[in-house]
């Protein structure tokens, strides 16, 4: 009873810093764990009128009908692809990039290097999409100006299937990587100088330093950061895929939200866009905590 009161009054103490969390406790439970009462859709024979209780249970035939439909591992592998080629590419590029940012010795440049690379962030895909459809496109973009400058054929960047999927991962890039530096420069931050001072009095030129002082510092970080980077590689990004694919480039540019929201919201077949969602966040799960557990083997650096 002594520590329950005790315990109490602590957080009585600071009830201020706890009505300050409680906007954020807010946000995840209505919007993370409530919708997570709607997963039973995946397991009936869902019908609008009849809500969710009412409709009848139907097991995993939603599932079995979903994997016998060969759209659905079209979609799939290009989710993987697409996934896999943003992880191997735009993962390191925020490291780099704070890297690069934290070698610049000039404050005020570093201040305006830093906002101009987080300013795309701010920016909805709704207006990247139109953006892009101007600057490639083959009449009037000015990639393909310079392509005809030099005497090539004008390319339909996001119509031609061949480079739509390295279209993808280059604006996910070029949006994110200065808001994705900002945690590597605040671990960055925390290095004490002293290290560097050492290591320069000993004679380890810039690389060296990076080498053997900044990355081991980061490693951390980095491997936090891999293990989140982990699960997104089937967790595609709609906003970005949805305003800037068309019919043109469905067999490669095609994925597994998309898939859904022409399920769920177009043919109202609410069971299977459910069992779509399920089915990869399951697999979002299963290798955060596969890379989870090869992190901690590794280097006994994990999110738990």
């Amino acid at each position: 009873m002594v520590q329950a009161g005790k315990t109490a009054k602590r957080y009585w103490d600071n009830r201020y810093l706890f009505m300050l969390l409680a906007p954020g406790i807010l946000f995840f439970v209505v919007f993370k764990y409530v919708p997570i009462y709607g997963l039973i859709i995946a397991f009936k024979e869902y019908n609008f009128f009849d809500g969710i209780w009412k409709s009848p249970w139907v097991g995993l035939a939603v599932f079995r009908e979903l994997f016998a439909t060969a759209s659905f591992w079209e979609v799939f592998g290009n989710t993987v692809i697409i996934g896999v080629l943003q992880f191997v590419f735009g993962f390191p590029a925020p490291i780099i990039f704070a890297l690069m940012l934290n070698e610049i010795m000039d404050p005020k440049a570093k201040r305006t290097f830093q906002t101009i690379s987080y300013l795309p962030h701010f920016v909805s895909w709704v207006i990247l999409g139109g953006l892009f459809l101007q600057f490639l496109s083959p009449s009037v973009g000015p990639i393909n100006a310079a392509i005809k400058a030099f005497g090539g054929k004008p390319v339909y960047f996001l119509a031609d299937p061949k480079w739509f999927r390295s279209v993808l991962v280059v604006t996910q890039i070029w949006k994110s990587i200065g808001w994705g530096s900002i945690i590597y420069l605040a671990a960055l931050s925390s290095i004490d100088p002293e290290l560097y001072e050492a290591a320069a009095l000993d004679g380890a030129g810039r690389w060296a330093r990076i080498r053997y002082i900044t990355l081991p510092c980061l490693y951390p970080v980095i491997t936090i950061m891999l293990i989140l980077a982990t699960g997104q590689m089937v967790n595609d990004n709609f906003d970005q895929v949805f305003n800037l694919y068309n019919p043109a480039v469905y067999r490669v540019g095609d994925v597994m939200s998309t898939y859904m929201y022409r399920k769920g919201l177009e043919n109202m077949e609410y069971s299977t866009a459910t069992a779509v969602g399920l089915f990869k966040n399951s697999i979002s799960f299963a290798i955060v905590i596969a890379s989870n557990h090869i992190a901690k083997r590794i280097n006994d650096y994990g999110i738990w």
